[in-house]
C-alpha cells in the first residue's frame, strides 16, 4: 500500500524541486559574479532607466570588482535591473511573463497577489514565483534602489529589464569585464 502513495508523492516532489531549480537558472553565484557586500564596494555607478532605456548603455568593470549600482526608475512603468547572460535573461523573461499573467506583478509594480503575500492576506506563495534573485532588482516608477555586485571574469554579460517586452524593445546594456 505504501508504494501506491510513494509514486505520486515522488512525482510532486520532482515537480516542485524542478520548478524551483528552473527558477534559479542563471541566477545567483555562477561565472557572472555574486551579491557583494557594502564594505567591499570599489565604486558606485548610477544607472537611470526610463520607458524604455538604460543610461548608460555600456558599463566597464574589472574582474573581482565590487560595484554599488544606484538604480533610478524615471519612467512610468515597472522596470528591472538584472545581471546575467542572454540565455539567463531569456529564461527569466518566461518567469516574469508568468508573474504578470498571474497578477503577481503589474506594469506599474506589485499586483494584488504579491500584496496579499507581503501583507499576509491569505495570498498563496507559488514555487518559483518570487522575485528575489540576488542578481536582480525590481524598481517601481519614481523609485531608487541599490544592487551591490562582485564581478567575475565572465564575458557576454548584460544588464537587462526582463519585464515582458522591455528587453525586446532594447532595454538591455552590455558589461565589458576587463
Amino acid at each position: 500500500m505504501k508504494a501506491k502513495f510513494a509514486t505520486p508523492l515522488i512525482a510532486v516532489m520532482v515537480l516542485l524541486l524542478g520548478t524551483s531549480a528552473m527558477a534559479s537558472v542563471g541566477h545567483g553565484k555562477d561565472d557572472t559574479g555574486q551579491l557583494g557586500a557594502a564594505a567591499d564596494v570599489n565604486r558606485t555607478i548610477e544607472v537611470r532607466m526610463g520607458d524604455i532605456f538604460f543610461e548608460p548603455q555600456n558599463i566597464s568593470v574589472k574582474p573581482e570588482e565590487t560595484v554599488r549600482f544606484v538604480l533610478r526608475n524615471e519612467g512610468s512603468l515597472l522596470h528591472e535591473f538584472n545581471i546575467g547572460k542572454a540565455a539567463a535573461h531569456a529564461a527569466h523573461q518566461k518567469e516574469m511573463a508568468t508573474m504578470f499573467q498571474n497578477g503577481t506583478l503589474t506594469p506599474s509594480g506589485h499586483g494584488q497577489a504579491m500584496a496579499d503575500m507581503e501583507h499576509g492576506s491569505g495570498g498563496m506563495k507559488m514555487v518559483g514565483m518570487e522575485h528575489n534573485d540576488p542578481n536582480s532588482v525590481l524598481i517601481e516608477p519614481g523609485a531608487t534602489k541599490e544592487l551591490i555586485w562582485t564581478f567575475y571574469k565572465s564575458t557576454s554579460l548584460e544588464f537587462a529589464c526582463n519585464v515582458p517586452g522591455h528587453y525586446q524593445s532594447g532595454m538591455v546594456g552590455q558589461f565589458e569585464v576587463k
